[in-house]
């Protein structure tokens, strides 16, 4: 396979090089990891952070209050672990960083992304389904 084909391929260069069965098996890998990561429940203050963020575009602090807010002060995130959550929300490209006009102080703002509102819908609709079932479950009518 030439080169110039490679390069128009969606696959990997890398991939391409290999073996036909290794070829197979990495590209299972590759699937299974990805169905396995976007089925994983989030974090509760990961959907609080996302949840934040769908009504409009905050900067740290205002983050760390909206959750507490929001969770009717039962989640008080420390820096710490918002930062944290931050860098790997923005790794996964779920959030990005949102240009403000000049402000008094250096305040770094996010704004959560098309992937990261489906990636909320999508555990709005997990959490739907797992509170159908205890309802159920459960025999309770009008919950």
């Amino acid at each position: 396979m030439s080169e110039s084909i490679m390069r128009q391929s969606r696959t990997p260069i890398s991939l391409l090089r290999l073996p036909l069965d290794n070829y197979h098996g990495a590209l299972q890998y590759v699937i299974m990891r990805h169905v396995a990561i976007n089925d994983k429940p989030l974090s509760e203050p990961v959907v609080l952070i996302l949840t934040s963020l769908a009504s409009e575009p905050k900067h740290g602090y205002a983050l760390l209050k909206d959750v507490e807010q929001i969770s009717g002060g039962r989640i008080q995130l420390s820096t710490g672990t918002l930062y944290g959550a931050i860098r790997r929300l923005l790794e996964f490209g779920w959030i990005e960083r949102f240009e403000q006009p000049d402000t008094s102080r250096e305040k770094q703002a996010y704004c959560l992304t098309p992937k990261g509102k489906a990636q909320l819908h999508s555990e709005v609709a997990r959490l739907r389904r797992l509170l159908h079932s205890a309802v159920t479950r459960l025999g309770l009518k009008g919950a």
